[in-house]
């Protein structure tokens, strides 16, 4: 019983110190660079996996002949 009134406490604490702020031009340039980042990150993660999948297919051919 203690340990859910702790909880709710706790909890109750944390939602207050969330803070919803507007982002300024700094921090836009920011999101804007890290979604580029990302977008790279998830083109190289493809092209890798396409890679992994053609040396598989290779290997199994090469393997079966």
């Amino acid at each position: 019983m203690h340990c859910s009134a702790s909880l709710g406490r706790k909890i109750k604490t944390f939602a207050t110190k969330m803070v919803i702020t507007s982002g300024n031009d700094e921090d836009r340039g920011g999101q804007e660079k890290e979604s580029k980042e990302e977008s790279v990150l998830a083109m190289l993660g493809i092209i890798g996996t396409i890679l992994n999948l053609v040396v598989i297919i290779f290997v199994y051919i090469y393997t079966t002949l």
